[in-house]
């Protein structure tokens, strides 16, 4: 193997980026992208907003979740921005006063895009499934599909692939429908 030829990357190296840049560490590597576009936006904001009203308000589904938008997660050395994450509530039973998170998600969603796509699938999803994360959902506006994983050890079974307007039940989150042309109105 050969050896590392840049420093590893720091936390003060994400502090330092402009305010249009999201950054990441993973493995040690500064991994930055764009601010997303709006198809990216509007899936990840229309997902969000329906689990955490039925998950995490309790209105039209079980409760028993924290979901938030874009929790900073700090996860061994690495520190990952997933799309969206969800702690069952008896693990986060109150969720934490700090901007970053050290308990791993017990779901995370990433909604790819042309330049997130490579990093979200090799990069990140081995990460989640290294820190317990028990299940991943990815989102391709593109391509209007939703992908669901659940972690098997420290690999990820997919257990579904749904596409365009489908109404769908999916885990972790079965107990409702989704209705998955919410995620790509225009």
């Amino acid at each position: 193997m050969a050896a590392r030829t840049t420093p590893r990357a720091t936390y003060e190296d994400l502090v330092a980026l402009p305010e249009n840049v999201v950054g990441e560490i993973l493995d040690g590597t500064l991994v930055t992208q764009p601010r997303p576009a709006s198809a990216h936006a509007q899936a990840s904001s229309a997902l969000g907003g329906e689990l955490f009203t039925r998950f995490g308000r309790h209105r039209g589904g079980p409760g028993g979740w924290v979901i938030l938008d874009e929790p900073e997660l700090h996860l061994a050395s690495d520190v990952l921005v997933p799309d969206i994450a969800g702690w069952r509530r008896e693990r986060m039973p109150k969720r934490p006063s700090t901007a970053a998170f050290v308990l791993a998600p017990d779901w995370i969603c990433e909604v790819l895009s042309d330049s997130t796509r490579k990093v979200d699938r090799a990069d990140k999803l081995p990460i989640y499934a290294r820190e317990g994360v028990t299940h991943a959902w990815l989102v391709d506006p593109t391509a209007q599909t939703l992908e669901v994983f659940r972690r098997e050890g420290a690999h990820w079974l997919l257990l579904a692939t749904h596409h365009g307007d489908t109404l769908v039940h999916a885990e972790p989150f079965d107990a409702v429908e989704l209705d998955l042309s919410d995620l790509w109105a225009e």
